[in-house]
C-alpha cells in the first residue's frame, strides 16, 4: 500500500515512516524540506499522487495563538483538497487527548479547528489523539519553576513515549478508516508533582515541589481528567518508571 507521511522529518513522522517501511509499504516521506508545503499547498498533489493513505503529523513552527490556528486550519484545508484531488482513501491525523476540553489554550483551540476541517472534509478519516509525550517531561517541569520552587497544578498527567505514539499512528494507517477518534495514552496516570519529582531526581536538583491550585499547564487550568484518557483509551507499553530509568 502506498502511504504518504506529511511531517516525515519530525520525531513522530520519522518513526512512522520507518515502521510503515518495515511493514512492507511504499512510503512517501514528505516534509517542507522535500517540497511539500502545507501552508501554500505547493508539492502536496505530487506527494499524494497514487497514495491510498495520508498521515498528517505535521506541527506548527509557532505556538502563538493566531499563528498556530492559521497553521493547523490552513494545512488541514490544503491537505484535504490535495487528498480529494488525488483520490486518497484515508486521512489519518495526530491530535491531542483533551483538546476539546481546554478552550483557554490557543494550541488546543487550533487542534480542535484542525479536527473540524478534517471531519467535515468528506474524506474517510481517523484522528489519533495522544497524551503528552514522556520526552517532554523535563521541558514541562521547567515551565513550572517559580523562583526556587517547582509549583505544579493539582492534576494528573499520562505521559506516553513517542515510540508508542508512532506505533499507534502506523497501526491506524494500515487499517480501515474509523470516521472517528482513537485515544492513546501512557500506561501510568501520575500527578504533576510525581512527574516533577522524578525529573528533578534525575537532574540531581533539590528544588522543592509545591502543589499550587493556581499553577497552570502552559497557561491553562487543568484537573485530574483534563490530560488523561477515558475508559476507551488505548495504553502504550512504555511505563513511566521504565522511561525515567532509561533517561
Amino acid at each position: 500500500m502506498k502511504i504518504t507521511v506529511i511531517g516525515a522529518s519530525g520525531q513522530i513522522g520519522s518513526r512512522v515512516v520507518r515502521l510503515l517501511t518495515e511493514a512492507g509499504h511504499d512510503v512517501v516521506a514528505a516534509s517542507l524540506s522535500s517540497g511539500a508545503n502545507v501552508l501554500t499547498g505547493e508539492g502536496l498533489v505530487d506527494a499524494l499522487n497514487g497514495a491510498e493513505v495520508l498521515v498528517d503529523v505535521v506541527n506548527s513552527p509557532s505556538f502563538e495563538d493566531g499563528a498556530v490556528l492559521d497553521f493547523f486550519t490552513t494545512s488541514a484545508r490544503n491537505l484535504a483538497a490535495a487528498a480529494k484531488e488525488t483520490g486518497v482513501g484515508h486521512y489519518v491525523a495526530l491530535s491531542i487527548v483533551g483538546t476539546d476540553g481546554l478552550p483557554d489554550s490557543g494550541y488546543m483551540r487550533a487542534k480542535v479547528a484542525q479536527e473540524k476541517v478534517i471531519t467535515e472534509s468528506g474524506l474517510p478519516y481517523t484522528i489519533v489523539r495522544a497524551t503528552q509525550f514522556q520526552e517532554f517531561a523535563e521541558a514541562i517541569t521547567g515551565t513550572l519553576v517559580v523562583g526556587g520552587e517547582v509549583r505544579v497544578p493539582d492534576a494528573r498527567i499520562q505521559l506516553i513515549s513517542v515510540d508508542d505514539v508512532a506505533a499507534e499512528v502506523a497501526k491506524v494507517a494500515q487499517a480501515a478508516p474509523l470516521g472517528g477518534i482513537v485515544n492513546i495514552g501512557g500506561p501510568d496516570k501520575i500527578s504533576f508533582a510525581d512527574m516533577a519529582r522524578a525529573v528533578l531526581a534525575e537532574q540531581g536538583d533539590d528544588k522543592p515541589v509545591v502543589i499550587d491550585p493556581q499553577a497552570t499547564y502552559f497557561g491553562t487550568a487543568v484537573d485530574d481528567d483534563s490530560l488523561v484518557t477515558g475508559d476507551d483509551g488505548i495504553l502504550g507499553e512504555t511505563r513511566w518508571v521504565a522511561w525515567t530509568g532509561a533517561h
